[in-house]
């Protein structure tokens, strides 16, 4: 996807929310919901991210077994290529060093909840703030607003030129092998996507009848911005931040698969729980199997939450 195109799209989900509330006078959320509540799209992407914060939660208390015990380690045989399958006492049967490979994929749901709440906070913080300085600097900072918009938005530009998985990639070999580090590769890959996005939203509202009456009657720019134009331009980010859980989930997973998650091997996480299957892929597919689809249905149920919100949100599209 090229940089005009991933604008364009940001662009356009910043406009939805700065249309005309409708002639019944139903709030933009009032009647957005409405439409979620008769939406199988978003049904289905609400229990399905639903049923994964419930494993989340309560997989290490539920989980059978200890993730990291080795307890039947002499039930694998690597050299021969024998590994242990699904059975009574092990569900989803062993992995390549003898543990229970049901209760790491229950525990290993909250490190990848975990991973991907704060990426998507690292760039929604970072982003809306760059996003603020440069909505207000464009709409109520006049000329020198406007070239620091500019030069902002550049920057911006910069960052969604480059494929984020690569970027991603590079930021966490700099930074070294850690959980930390991924958090903040992915979460700085969500940085120009949020600012861009709050920055036109805010330039929507800004031409709006009541930021022209505030102005008409003295109110301080900073106050404005404050108390009338972020508050009206925050609808898109909410949408953005269900749809940046999904990417950052799916990224996250794609690091430590690559090795640069969390050193150590013995904490279940999904993306590292599929880099370890895929030397034994032959003989137990299964092993990679179950984190993958782990990885794809919580993706998949937040990117049809978010795009139900998206076209909730949209004009075009009420009836």
């Amino acid at each position: 996807m090229t940089t005009s195109t991933k604008a364009a799209k940001i662009e356009r989900l910043a406009e939805l929310t700065a249309q005309n509330e409708t002639s019944s006078g139903a709030s933009l959320w009032r009647e957005a919901f409405r439409r979620l509540k008769g939406s199988k799209m978003a049904i289905i992407g609400g229990v399905v991210i639903a049923l994964f914060i419930v494993m989340a939660v309560i997989g290490p208390w539920v989980a059978p077994h200890s993730p990291k015990a080795l307890t039947w380690k002499d039930e694998v045989f690597l050299n021969r290529g024998e590994f242990v399958g699904p059975r009574g006492e092990n569900w989803f049967g062993l992995d390549h060093l003898g543990r229970d490979m049901f209760s790491r994929f229950l525990v290993g749901a909250r490190q990848t909840l975990l991973v991907g709440v704060v990426s998507m906070l690292i760039g929604l913080i970072i982003g809306a703030v760059i996003g603020v300085v440069s909505g207000a600097a464009a709409t109520l900072g006049g000329a020198a607003g406007r070239r620091v918009d500019t030069v902002v938005m550049r920057i911006t530009d910069i960052m969604l030129a480059l494929p984020s998985l690569l970027l991603a990639a590079s930021i966490a070999a700099v930074m070294g092998q850690s959980l930390t580090t991924v958090m903040i590769a992915v979460g700085v890959v969500q940085i120009p996507i949020f600012a861009r996005l709050l920055r036109g939203s805010m330039l929507a509202q800004g031409s709006k009848d009541y930021v022209l009456a505030a102005k008409s009657l003295g109110i301080r720019k900073r106050r404005i911005v404050v108390t009338q134009i972020l508050p009206n331009s925050l609808s898109p980010v909410i949408v953005q931040a269900t749809l940046s859980l999904a990417t950052a989930i799916i990224e996250a997973a794609a690091l430590s698969y690559l090795g640069l998650g969390n050193p150590d091997p013995s904490v279940p996480e999904w993306g590292v729980m599929l880099s370890q299957a895929q030397r034994f892929f032959d003989n137990a597919p299964m092993m990679a199997v179950y984190p993958a689809v782990g990885i794809i249905i919580t993706a998949l149920g937040f990117t049809l939450l978010g795009e139900a919100m998206r076209e909730a949100l949209d004009p075009k599209l009420r009836g």
